[in-house]
């Protein structure tokens, strides 16, 4: 599950972002009439749908993981989340069929259809991405039922979508996919500048890639304050393991690799130095989270750290009307897989940090997880898909790119 999900979160991101960046640029050129754009609607476009489809298919995966792995957590909450789930679906068929219309509509839809049909795929994969996340959210914050004698009962699916965790999980989900995916195409034209440094189109596609992450990167942060703060009212555990704190205390610091930030995590956790944290000490030992939590969570820090000194950076440049220098081209490079990486390890911290629990405080992984053995030959196999999958998509986008440069 876990390796599915982290192939799946990839595609999920850029399925939501990337026609966003589509849409602009199909904007742009309507408004302008430069082909660049134009040709950049059109490329882009087509790797979103080579994107769409390996997503498509790892989605598929993990619907039928959730059945076959977890029986015991789809026996209770299958009737609980499954309202989410069927609007996902709506979702991502609304997704599907406005990419179609885009896709093979650029000379049969009049121009204002057309636009519509790629602001309609950036809108319903977001929202696929939010009604997703909200199933998520009420496995962290479980609403909307009665456990009576080991059964789900008095279940309301509108209630247990207004989970108070699902409002920043989305937020802070969907700011990661557009930064996380404006960082990586950003970095892709930054190599084309450098290798062509009077290319126009790869320089109007920097500009419209940066323009998605630099806002996200300097937003991002607070949205992560807000998330720390829920946590630390709803998931104490969670907090305490991302520190590793020992000691329920006041004036509780948060480490960023060999950095100590005084007072942070008490900051976080209430936006006061003099806020008491729990500390491990405090939580019982069934139900503390793995310790690989805190270096996850300092990866995920520190990538949204330099990501936000790269926006700065961009920022001033923008400001000071200045073309962007082979070194800020260099660190733009460096900095593409940056969001990436953050937001697989923004999501270990949120499936780790919750254990040992599937649906927090009701229902432990250890309880729902299938007890079939030899799953090691379905891994195998998952395994070797994602990585032909994961060639071959890099091949195609590859070949784009040669044409494009």
């Amino acid at each position: 599950m876990a390796m599915s999900l982290a192939f799946h979160i990839i595609f999920a991101a850029i399925g939501v972002a990337m026609p966003l960046l589509t849409v602009l640029a199909e904007w742009r050129f309507r408004r302008t009439g430069d082909s660049d754009y134009l040709s950049l609607a059109h490329r882009w476009a087509k790797g979103t749908a080579v994107l769409f489809a390996v997503g498509a298919v790892s989605g598929t995966v993990l619907s039928f993981e959730l059945g076959l792995l977890f029986p015991g957590f789809m026996r209770h909450a299958g009737p609980v989340i499954g309202m989410p789930f069927s609007l996902e679906g709506f979702a991502f068929f609304t997704e599907a069929i406005f990419l179609g219309l885009y896709l093979y509509g650029w000379e049969k839809l009049g121009p204002r259809t057309h636009l519509f049909a790629g602001a309609v795929v950036a809108a319903s994969g977001a929202a696929s991405a939010a009604f997703v996340t909200i199933a998520n959210a009420w496995m962290n914050a479980p609403r909307g039922f009665r456990v009576e004698s080991g059964r789900f009962v008095d279940i309301d699916p509108i209630a247990a979508m207004g989970t108070p965790f699902a409002p920043h999980e989305i937020v802070h989900g969907t700011l990661a996919a557009y930064l996380a995916t404006g960082a990586a195409v950003a970095a892709i034209h930054a190599i084309g500048l450098l290798r062509n440094p009077q290319s126009a189109f790869h320089r109007k596609a920097l500009g419209l890639a940066l323009a998605l992450s630099v806002p996200t990167a300097l937003v991002q942060p607070l949205a992560g304050h807000w998330a720390g703060h829920e946590i630390a009212k709803r998931q104490p555990a969670k907090l305490a393991a991302i520190e590793q704190l020992e000691r329920t205390q006041s004036r509780a610091p948060v480490s960023v690799g060999p950095i100590e930030i005084p007072w942070g995590l008490s900051i976080l956790a209430g936006n006061s130095p003099d806020t008491v944290v729990i500390g491990l000490e405090d939580i019982p030992p069934a139900d503390r989270p793995p310790s690989i939590v805190q270096p996850f969570f300092q990866a995920m820090v520190l990538c949204g750290v330099l990501l936000a000194g790269h926006a700065l950076w961009s920022l001033w440049l923008r400001i000071r009307h200045r073309a962007p220098s082979a070194r800020f081209l260099r660190a733009t490079v460096l900095a593409g897989p940056l969001g990436f990486l953050a937001l697989e390890a923004g999501w270990v911290v949120t499936e780790v940090g919750r254990q040992p629990w599937v649906i927090y405080n009701v229902l432990r992984t250890a309880d729902s997880v299938t007890p079939m053995r030899g799953l090691v030959v379905p891994f195998v196999a998952v395994s070797l898909v994602y990585l032909m999958l994961s060639a071959v998509v890099i091949e195609i986008l590859r070949r784009q790119f040669r044409e494009a440069a």
